[in-house]
């Protein structure tokens, strides 16, 4: 009963985590104590579950338990007008419920209003982003950190940070009105985008945190795109994620190997899925205005062309990067994906200058290690595909990747060798 216990509070956590914040969070306008008491109130599931049993509704058992200790603390507070507030806060339509026997009950869900609230103006624009796949969508903070480049200490600081502005604020947890989106939706539209490419990365599915997060992404580009229809860009990511989503099942072999994109068995695309990025990124494209994630969509679609027995159109794709590194200020990402591109197009000789100027800027990105390493090959230098192979190597992601490259430089050193015994 133990293990199963814990197993059914993991996939609430899972689950319900981001839903169960953004309500308490709501009612309390306290992201932080939101989080905290609902933290307690899953290590309270942990030591009772095990011997009561397991409720029949353990989201409901999570949020009564949350917003009693929410209470508790409310009432231990030195402000009685804090008090007061919480109080009220907590009060309404809400059930009583106990930790002992928690009702029936459907929690609405505010993940969209908390998204708005961390993502408004007040609040430091490095810390937006952060502090949505934290509390909204439960990304660890580690995991956070070391996608943003930043030490785990200072992005700590700067999420508590943010917390701590949106109650000094009193930054409301609503969907805000239409005047008030384009301010915002930027930075939840990189949330979302942020959080489904951290799932991506579990190609196999193995890692159940990362197929939550990408689930999460597409519920939420779906809602995005049909509130913020008007918005080209909300198409635009939604186009994006179903053409990447598409494509999911066809990114490891029956062994679980990793298959390039140009290798992968298009039988295996998603094609309902392709069609439907296709209609969205049309409808977004008639609305007139170009920006990041139509740009991103729309190379997924020109890769795309293979699933109807189309050649990829490398100087389309080479345009399309053109305009990404444009309207992202010179994203160093995108100028490298510009540079694979342009080597499919021109050759490996023609790609190769124009990786020399991202040389130190993304010595910590493994993808430019790989791509390095393809091109120094295909020109000959295999001294310096070796060495940027086993940067790649170092670096890899999981150990799909870890094989490919490390097959990958064994062919390259199996044929030195052989080159070397015939010369001498």
């Amino acid at each position: 009963m133990t293990s199963g216990a814990a197993a059914i509070a993991e996939r609430a956590a899972r689950e319900s985590y981001g839903k169960l914040v953004a309500f308490l969070a709501a009612r309390t306008r306290d992201l932080a104590a939101a989080e905290d008491a609902l933290s307690e109130a899953f290590a309270s599931a942990l030591r009772v579950w095990p011997e009561s049993g397991v409720p029949d509704n353990p989201e409901a058992w999570l949020f009564a338990a949350a917003r009693r200790r929410i209470i508790d603390a409310a009432r231990r507070s030195q402000t009685a007008r804090d008090h007061a507030a919480r109080e009220i806060a907590l009060a309404g339509p809400d059930p009583e419920a106990s930790e002992e026997g928690a009702p029936e009950m459907t929690l609405p869900d505010r993940r969209l209003g908390l998204m708005f609230a961390c993502a408004h103006p007040a609040i430091d624009a490095a810390a937006r982003t952060p502090l949505m796949l934290q509390t909204v969508l439960g990304v660890p903070a580690e995991r956070i950190a070391a996608a943003f480049l930043v030490e785990p200490a200072a992005m700590g600081q700067r999420l508590v940070r943010a917390k701590r502005k949106i109650k000094d604020a009193g930054i409301p947890f609503d969907v805000p009105g239409p005047d008030e989106w384009d301010d915002r939706l930027g930075a939840v539209l990189d949330a979302v985008y942020a959080a489904y490419a951290d799932g991506w990365i579990d190609a196999a599915g193995a890692d159940a945190d990362r197929v939550e997060l990408v689930s999460e992404a597409l519920w939420l580009s779906e809602i995005l795109a049909r509130l913020a229809a008007h918005h080209p860009e909300a198409l635009g990511l939604r186009a994006l994620i179903l053409h990447l989503h598409a494509r999911r099942a066809a990114r490891r072999d029956a062994a679980g190997g990793y298959v390039p994109l140009d290798a992968q068995d298009t039988a295996l695309w998603d094609i309902a899925a392709i069609r439907e990025a296709e209609r969205v990124l049309f409808q977004a494209g008639r609305l007139g205005r170009i920006g990041r994630f139509q740009l991103e969509a729309a190379i997924q679609s020109a890769h795309a062309a293979r699933a109807f027995g189309r050649r990829v159109d490398w100087a389309a794709i080479v345009q399309l990067y053109d305009g990404l590194v444009a309207v992202t200020g010179g994203s160093p990402v995108a100028a490298l994906n510009r540079v694979a591109a342009l080597a499919r197009r021109d050759g490996a000789a023609a790609a190769l200058p124009a990786l020399s100027p991202l040389a130190g800027i993304l010595d910590a990105y493994q993808p430019y290690w790989a791509l390095r390493a393809r091109l120094l090959e295909e020109t000959g230098d295999r001294a310096g595909a070796d060495a940027a192979y086993e940067a790649a190597i170092a670096q890899a992601p999981d150990a799909a990747t870890k094989s490919f490259l490390e097959g990958r430089q064994s062919a390259l050193r199996k044929n030195v060798e052989v080159r070397d015994g015939g010369s001498s």
